[in-house]
């Protein structure tokens, strides 16, 4: 479809092989992407960032123009990790993020919000996970590659040229404060009383920059 016909969405894209494949499919769809990228440097590498700006590069070929905004989480995770339990950080990180991305997509006129979850890939994509963090969105969060599995993602990645990209060793903001058994089954009760710990309307609050 025509870029554009379908309106503007945020997409959530780290350095990783599945997000820039979820924004490329809701491209083909008619719809203009907004890229997103939560950095936490200085406490990683600029790896990460650098990866973003040629995946966005790469992907921009599908939209002409591209807009991306780069959003800092350091002070955000070293909060959660000194008061939270650690089972419970990657969906907090998950949910904050979700917030902060909204934010910015209100600001930017986008209707949704697009993540490269894939049921059961990972800890945090559990079907008890994925609901306990879309319950901390007010905007649609679409999920275009849900039911696809790591191959059938990898193979369309290839093919779109962010492959080679995505696989370049980089420092993620996520995995570096990952715990060693985090929650699988998270119930929204229990991360509720954890987030009342926190001020998570001010989350949102530093600016995001772009690039």
């Amino acid at each position: 479809m025509p870029v554009g016909v379908s309106g503007k969405v945020a997409c959530l894209i780290s350095g990783g092989i599945d997000s820039p494949v979820a924004a490329y499919r809701m491209m083909k769809r008619g719809c203009r992407a907004l890229f997103v990228h939560f950095s936490g440097r200085p406490l990683v590498s600029r790896a990460s960032e650098e990866k973003v700006r040629e995946l966005v590069q790469t992907l921009t070929a599908h939209q002409y123009t591209s807009n991306a905004l780069r959003h800092p989480v350091r002070e955000i995770q070293r909060d959660i990790v000194a008061n939270a339990p650690a089972p419970f950080r990657v969906v907090l990180y998950r949910r904050v993020m979700i917030r902060i991305a909204q934010e910015l997509a209100k600001r930017e006129h986008c209707w949704g919000l697009v993540t490269g979850d894939s049921l059961g890939q990972v800890a945090s994509q559990t079907p008890e996970n994925l609901t306990v963090i879309e319950e901390a969105a007010e905007l649609p969060l679409l999920r275009p590659l849900i039911g696809m599995d790591k191959v059938e993602i990898t193979d369309q990645a290839q093919r779109i040229g962010t492959f080679a990209i995505s696989i370049e060793p980089d420092q993620d903001c996520c995995s570096l404060f990952t715990p060693p058994h985090p929650s699988t089954k998270t119930r929204l009760d229990d991360i509720q009383k954890v987030e009342r710990m926190f001020d998570i309307d001010a989350t949102g609050e530093a600016g995001a920059r772009e690039g």
